[in-house]
């Protein structure tokens, strides 16, 4: 006879046997792909405030809102595009999202008014969503310590494209504006889409794994009290919603706090270094996430089995390097407290990623991913109209103080559970958050 725990362990055996996994060279061309076709969409927004100048905006200040639209559209389209990817196929989801770039791209490029220029950022945003596709791919192959590591893999490659391509952009301003360069880049998620048509489909059927899913979760409806005890102490399985919300709350702040610096900082390091180049702001605005790519592997192996942890003194880093920000007037100020965000950055994102792949486990990957995209988006947008009014009201130092109270917020509540561990966490997951 059949208990409830062992009925519950059986979806997750089946899942194991359905997704052997992707080769490491193939994990390795999602994530350059990625890097390839997300140069453009993160690289050029930070030179918004030079771009709209030419758009009839001459004081750039739609700046901070118009970072946010392609991340608006985005956050509306994730999930609704990941449970397609489960149900048609990941591949074919995730070239969509390179074609629509590209497409997104050469609008935003030859756009002569603010109108067709808001226009593209739109449709780079409905038509985009490479990193949640990506994700999705990733997942439906991957389980585990593995699919953490393609995880952190993967926002090595966003951290990547936001070191490269600001210098880039700076590099490349005196000859083509940054405007222009948006046409010039969409031949980038072209050569990605041509790319990964050569990579295969996940192991799985789309279905399979929605029937998979669907069966743990009337699995878990149905378990008595004892049953769900003893399934907690097993490595697979599905683990309760609540430990999701937690998950969901997490992205959301950690985007929160790291974003809103991004729009005004350059407006930000012109005014505290007055005569700095784009190219030397560029790199400043780079070197956290240079931080990220030398350290990232490495802060995986310490922390995969304590993420909690680690997210703690990640958004303590990040709340001692916004206000440090605050307080900068030289380069080498400006370089000390990047470095400090930069560590936080590294611990956040890579905390995130672990309980990510904990997660994922007897769960459709393409909705998951989507739903922390939508998340991870909606503090994007939130961020962008945090420092867009707190810019026009206080200037470009008000953002960074806002980031800073929200991560200080963050790091009271993930610590105090740490601190105190008699209290009772029965809204976290033994699993997916540790």
């Amino acid at each position: 006879m059949r208990t409830a725990t062992s009925r519950r362990v059986e979806p997750a055996a089946v899942e194991t046997k359905d997704r052997p996994g992707l080769a490491p060279r193939q994990v390795h061309a999602v994530a350059g792909c990625y890097f390839v076709a997300s140069f453009a969409a993160l690289g050029l927004p930070p030179y918004l405030t030079e771009i709209l100048p030419e758009l009839g905006d001459g004081a750039a200040r739609w700046a901070g809102l118009l970072y946010i639209v392609p991340t608006i559209f985005g956050a509306i389209g994730a999930p609704l595009w990941g449970r397609l990817a489960d149900r048609f196929g990941r591949k074919r989801l995730l070239l969509r999202a390179q074609l629509g770039l590209a497409a997104a791209f050469v609008l935003a490029g030859w756009s002569d008014s603010m109108g067709t220029f808001v226009a593209a950022l739109v449709l780079q945003g409905i038509l985009g969503g490479t990193f949640a596709a990506s994700n999705g791919y990733l997942g439906a192959a991957l389980e585990g310590n593995a699919l953490s590591r393609a995880l952190t893999l993967m926002q090595g490659s966003a951290r990547a494209a936001l070191v490269f391509a600001p210098i880039v952009v700076g590099s490349l301003t005196p000859w083509l504006s940054p405007h222009r360069q948006y046409a010039l880049l969409a031949v980038l998620p072209l050569t990605a889409a041509v790319m990964l048509a050569a990579l295969p489909e996940p192991p799985g059927t789309p279905a399979a794994a929605a029937k998979k899913a669907e069966a743990a979760t009337e699995i878990d409806a149905v378990q008595t009290p004892e049953a769900a005890r003893g399934a907690a102490a097993e490595p697979a399985g599905r683990s309760p919603v609540a430990s999701l919300r937690a998950l969901y709350a997490l992205e959301f702040a950690f985007v929160f706090s790291t974003v809103i610096s991004f729009p005004y900082l350059i407006s930000l390091i012109k005014e505290r270094i007055p005569g700095t180049g784009p190219m030397v702001s560029g790199a400043l605005f780079a070197l956290p996430h240079m931080c990220y790519l030398v350290a990232a592997m490495a802060v995986h192996a310490v922390f995969r089995t304590r993420p909690r942890l680690g997210i703690a003194l990640g958004f303590g880093c990040i709340a001692l390097g916004l206000a440090g920000h605050g307080l900068a007037d030289s380069l080498t100020a400006f370089i000390a407290v990047r470095l400090v965000l930069g560590a936080g950055l590294t611990l956040g994102l890579v905390c995130l990623s672990v309980l990510a792949a904990d997660c994922a486990k007897g769960r459709a990957p393409g909705g998951l991913f989507g739903s922390i995209e939508f998340f991870s988006k909606a503090g994007a947008v939130a961020a962008g109209v945090a420092a867009a009014i707190g810019n026009d009201w206080f200037g470009p130092a008000a953002p960074l103080l806002i980031g800073t109270a929200i991560a200080l917020v963050t790091v009271l509540a993930t610590a105090i559970p740490v601190l105190l561990p008699r209290l009772p966490r029965t809204r976290w997951s033994p699993r997916c958050l540790r």
